[in-house]
């Protein structure tokens, strides 16, 4: 385990003391590393809120793996199950009470665990490393960084590599490669690339359309590095952008623009969203932005916060959050900016850096 996640396991342990449990129960592999740094498929944690004593359960294929790469905890090997396992730890311990992370514990492995310990109240429960997570380290940031500075080298290439008589499924599949190749572990998520009528999907993943002048492009992916994601939007005009393409686009382009200079900690995350839906409904194209300004990211592509109309989270310095306004219109097209930001105490620092261009020269 690295000095990052002793960081994050001192400072869950705080936050569950506040609870009012004894131990807290994790299942899915996100927050396993996030708090232990093993890497593993299959790994539990058993977090204690005054013990010094805490606990990876895994199974034999990962026993040399979790030997390297966790310290701070100690690692069992499950018995006949992970629960039969948390069964006796908790046993041992002599724990009353365990939270269980309501977003991730399933109905079934719940009902194991409270046939396995009928001793102990198993509580669902707010995972505190989802809140913990949401401010990013150093450590985190760097990683950040370079995933953000991976997708920005393959947009980059794209603007040489896009043309007519491509297919999407084949710029993706260039964008893949070529991030691969730059150290990015895995795609952030399923890359989209929606060309013409498609583009006015937000969530266009690439299909065998062949790419044609006159097409809008818009293209949305991201890398992983060392865990940690990038997500990066640019839409692109093949050939002479009409004035419908160029109105539009000069619109998104500036409801990113006043967020990105208004930015501040101590803001809440709608009152950003505002400020886009607000320029983008003066325009005449309030319904035609349907979707958050943006959201969190860092071990998952969409995390806490999210720059929507309903959350009121305050921005702190050290979050990461994307903005990404965006118009759609039916037997069109569509047209989205995206960039991904670090809080700061003067405001923001934009990671990302692709250029911002309609027209595709090439």
């Amino acid at each position: 385990m690295s000095n990052d996640h002793l960081e994050h396991l001192a400072q869950f342990k705080a936050a569950l003391q506040t609870q009012g449990l004894d131990a807290f129960l994790i299942t899915d592999a996100v927050h396993c590393f996030y708090l232990s740094g093993f890497t593993g498929t299959n790994g539990w944690l058993l977090i204690t809120a005054a013990q010094e004593q805490d606990y990876l359960v895994t199974d034999f294929r990962y026993q040399e793996q979790a030997v390297e790469q966790v310290t701070g905890l100690r690692i069992e090997l499950q018995g006949a199950s992970a629960v039969t396992t948390i069964s006796e730890l908790a046993q041992q311990c002599g724990l009353k009470t365990i939270g269980l992370d309501q977003e991730k514990v399933t109905l079934a492995v719940y009902a194991q665990l409270k046939e396995a310990m009928p001793q102990v109240t198993l509580l669902p429960s707010a995972n505190p490393a989802t809140e913990i997570r949401k401010r990013k380290n150093s450590q985190e940031l760097q990683f950040i960084k370079k995933a953000v500075e991976i997708a920005d080298k393959a947009f980059l290439h794209l603007l040489d590599y896009v043309r007519p008589g491509l297919s999407e499924k084949e710029i993706a599949l260039e964008l893949e490669f070529f991030m691969r190749r730059l150290g990015g572990t895995k795609n952030a998520f399923e890359t989209i690339v929606a060309s013409g009528e498609r583009s006015a999907l937000p969530h266009g993943v690439a299909s065998n359309r062949i790419l044609q002048d006159g097409d809008l492009v818009l293209l949305d992916f991201g890398t992983v590095y060392q865990g940690y994601h990038s997500d990066l939007t640019r839409t692109l005009y093949i050939g002479e952008p009409d004035g419908k393409a160029r109105e539009i686009y000069q619109l998104v382009l500036r409801a990113q623009e006043a967020v990105l200079a208004q930015i501040q900690p101590g803001m809440k995350a709608n009152e950003l969203d505002a400020i886009a839906r607000k320029m983008i409904a003066e325009a005449g194209y309030g319904a035609e932005f349907g979707h958050g300004l943006g959201h969190g990211v860092g071990l998952e592509i969409h995390e806490k916060p999210s720059l929507s109309p309903r959350d009121e989270t305050v921005l702190e310095p050290g979050m990461v959050v994307t903005v990404e306004p965006g118009i759609y219109l039916p037997r069109w097209g569509g047209i989205r900016i995206e960039d991904m930001v670090v809080i700061t105490p003067g405001g923001c620092e934009i990671l990302t850096k692709s250029p911002k261009v309609l027209q595709l020269h090439n």
